[in-house]
Order: C-alpha cells, then structure tokens, then sequence
C-alpha cells in the first residue's frame, strides 16, 4: 500500500486493508479504473464474468464492484444482492450506449466503454484504453478522527472542459460465497467480489474545489467492508474521478 494513503487511514483500516486484500487503487495525482460487472446469481452465464471481477479486483489501479441485478429473480431463485438500484443504473447504461436491452453479463469500463463480461481480452485493452487518460481528477477519501468519511475533490484547471457531475457513494462487501439451490445457477457454490450493498447520490461537483460528508453510518445499519466513491459525468456517464477506502 502507498505510503500517501496510510496518512488518511486509521490503524484498523491499514491492517484490514492488509490482510483483507484491499489495493488502495487512488493517490495523490492519479485516479483509478472503475469496472462495473452487472450480474445475477440467476444467470447461468454470470459466473466465468463473477470470477474474472474477482481477478480483476486484485489488479493495482483497478476498482472492481459488482451490481446485482432483479430482473433474473423470476426463474426461482432470489438473488440476495439483488437491488432494484443496481437495475436502474444498468438501465441508464443502456439508454446511454443506445441499448435497447439489458443484459448479464454486462461490464461498464470507466462508464464510457460496455463489454461481454466473459470476454477478458476486450476487456483487458479496454482497461489499458481507459488507464491512459488524463482528463480524470484525484479523488480523496478521508477518515476523521470523528470516524466521519469525507470525500475530498480538487478543482479543475481554469482552462479545462467542465463536465458537471453526480458524486455517487457505494459502500460495498469484500465478497460473498453462496450456496445456490434452485434457478439456472441452481447446486452451485459461487463467490462474488466487492458487491456493492448501498448506492447513494451524495453530491454535485462542477469542477470546484468541494468536501462531502459521506453518509457511511446513516445508509445502512454498521459499516460495510470498503466505501466507494464515483464522479461521474451527468452528460456522458464517463467516470471522472473514484476512490476506495477500506474501513
């Protein structure tokens, strides 16, 4: 982990980070890769997507969150992640890459690039594609000794192009394994990584200087594993700026 980072977190975090397998992917000056699997635990052709998130999640540089879907619940298995928020974000994705369906597996890269979830080399380039933009701000995300998390963005440059943008916090689950008794799925034992439980729009940034308390411990009964934060572009649903934090 970056030296940089251990300055925001506490004692606890940088240990849970350690041993959890955290990556702090977001430091000073840089800004990492968002990889949005959208899944289902009723979709037989989810887990090769499931299990590549997983390994993507390992990646330096990569924030890797799985949103479970609703709309497969109806062949008898209810998915236990599933969210009808996920659904709605997936949808929007869908108008904007003029879509006129949904599908799983679905990957969004940075929210301007949608691939086969099971096509890991589109989406490795994908990736690499996104990894070399420079149009992306540093995102901060920072414990207080209050155990308040605050989200810290920068201003852009006066000459730079203004996109506004929603400021989006996730509080996601390190991973979970389930035993799956009926549906496409059904006799299977899967893992599912950084399943995002909570999604919340926090904030408007049009390219000042801003601090947003982060409503980690109102969302949600306790704290989750890790709280997330995107910037995206209300015009294009291009990610601008993300970070992690473990708790």
């Amino acid at each position: 982990m970056n030296r940089m980072l251990f300055k925001y977190l506490s004692a606890p975090a940088i240990a849970f980070a350690l041993l959890a397998g955290f990556v702090a992917p977001a430091l000073a000056g840089e800004s990492p890769v968002v990889v949005e699997l959208f899944t289902s635990q009723g979709c037989n052709t989810c887990p090769p997507a499931d299990a590549y998130l997983g390994k993507l999640a390992k990646r330096k540089g990569i924030i890797a969150l799985s949103f479970h879907v609703t709309y497969w619940d109806y062949l008898g298995w209810k998915d236990p992640f599933g969210s009808p928020k996920s659904t709605k974000r997936q949808r929007r994705y869908a108008r904007q890459f003029k879509r006129g369906y949904v599908y799983t597996p679905q990957m969004v890269i940075d929210g301007q690039t949608e691939i086969v979830g099971s096509r890991s080399a589109q989406i490795d380039r994908a990736i690499a594609r996104a990894g070399e933009r420079k149009d992306k701000i540093a995102v901060r995300l920072v414990e207080g000794a209050d155990g308040k998390v605050r989200a810290m963005l920068p201003a852009r440059a006066a000459s730079a192009k203004i996109e506004p943008a929603t400021v989006w916090m996730m509080l996601i689950d390190r991973s979970h394994t389930t035993k799956i008794k009926r549906g496409e799925n059904g006799g299977k034992r899967l893992t599912y990584t950084h399943v995002v439980r909570t999604l919340r729009r926090v904030g408007v940034w049009r390219g000042e200087k801003i601090e947003l308390e982060l409503p980690v411990t109102e969302t949600i009964p306790g704290r989750r594993d890790a709280c997330v934060v995107l910037v995206q572009s209300d015009k294009t649903g291009r990610i601008l700026g993300a970070a992690l934090m473990p708790f």
